[in-house]
């Protein structure tokens, strides 16, 4: 796929990209007043949610059409160019009467071929930019199905929003970043722009300057961060919004290296340590998860902790597999030691409760 810019008249090419605004559009006094101090800072794309596809019923859905009166005004006052989250035939076709010019499909409607074609079929030659987020589950085939589907309708100016993807599991993220998922995408499509989105991935303010970095290290194109005038009191989302102010100053901090990035540029690389020491906590704590309910068992069927058989099965097995994995058969039997070893700990706390 050969895409064109989606950079439009006026915006600066210098990395990174920035796209910014609330997370929902609540009422036309918060757009503006969040609109007319996010201008100040230099931004020149204001984003804002006008329609909410939420988990459950019951919660916030968006204001609606109605809100796009609103995102006219901000064009007309602050120069802005304006950019909208649509899911669904009317919602391009409202976004398009009112003037708006980015479109983002969000990550539940990535999941879904059907509605992403539905999108692709209404958008057929009309030239605009839009940006495609990751779906919700941590599938890179599903994210190029959904761009290639648009780019078949003839939009070539398309773009990836990166905003992590869903695990139930405990994690410090909102929605774990497996960095090596956009990486692949990036592989495959080099010309394509990447945008990182730190507000859905941390879940919470404090992380979005530690995620914009990464995101800047790994070479991305640019960052989609919430902002409210008050994020506290925010109808959807308030954990993860910054204040324009706070958002002048995440920005301000940022790092960005402009050299040529190539495998020998050790900031990539190292970044991807980073993501596989992650995952590799995360595997770790699933399958701690999995022993304690296997510790679980044990006290209710009156079995020891220690099965010896079944351990030195493992080792046996895991070892000659990490060895014609190009590791030392050594080594594996020492990291598998150490998981044992926690392993037993972690049944033998349930016992040690259940005797209590």
């Amino acid at each position: 796929m050969n895409f064109e810019s989606i950079l439009l008249p006026g915006i600066d090419p210098k990395r990174p990209l920035v796209i910014s605004g609330p997370c929902s559009a609540e009422t036309e006094e918060q757009v503006m007043a969040t609109a007319t101090q996010i201008a100040a800072n230099g931004i020149k794309i204001f984003r804002a949610g006008v329609w909410k596809p939420r988990t459950k019923p019951g919660g916030f859905e968006g204001v609606g059409s109605e809100a796009l009166k609103w995102l006219q005004r901000v064009k007309r006052e602050t120069g802005m160019y304006t950019a909208v989250e649509v899911a669904t035939e009317k919602h391009v076709y409202e976004a398009l009467k009112f003037g708006v010019d980015i479109l983002w499909i969000g990550a539940r409607t990535t999941a879904n071929p059907f509605a992403v074609q539905e999108i692709a079929d209404t958008l057929r030659g009309v030239d605009i930019p839009v940006l495609i987020k990751n779906p919700v589950n941590p599938d890179v085939e599903l994210w190029v199905g959904a761009l290639e589907r648009l780019y078949n309708a003839g939009i070539t100016r398309l773009g990836a929003i990166h905003r992590g993807f869903s695990s139930a599991d405990k994690n410090v993220y909102r929605n774990i970043p497996q960095w090596h998922i956009p990486i692949e995408l990036r592989r495959r499509f080099r010309d394509l722009p990447l945008i990182c989105d730190p507000s859905h991935i941390g879940g919470k303010r404090n992380l979005i300057l530690k995620i914009s970095q990464q995101a800047m290290d790994l070479n991305f194109d640019g960052l989609i961060i919430e902002s409210h005038i008050a994020p506290d009191e925010a109808w959807s989302d308030s954990a993860q919004q910054v204040t324009p102010l706070a958002l002048k100053e995440i920005l301000a901090s940022l790092i960005i290296r402009d050299t040529v990035q190539t495998t020998e540029d050790l900031s990539v690389l190292r970044g991807q340590i980073d993501e596989i020491d992650n995952s590799l906590l995360e595997l770790l704590s699933k399958r701690m998860r999995v022993s304690r309910e296997i510790g679980q068992y044990k006290l209710e069927h009156g079995m020891p902790v220690l099965q010896t058989v079944r351990y030195d099965e493992i080792l046996k097995d895991r070892a000659e597999q990490g060895e014609k994995m190009d590791m030392s058969g050594e080594f594996v039997k020492k990291v598998l030691e150490n998981i044992h070893e926690e392993s037993v700990r972690q049944q033998l706390v349930i016992m040690e409760k259940a005797g209590k």
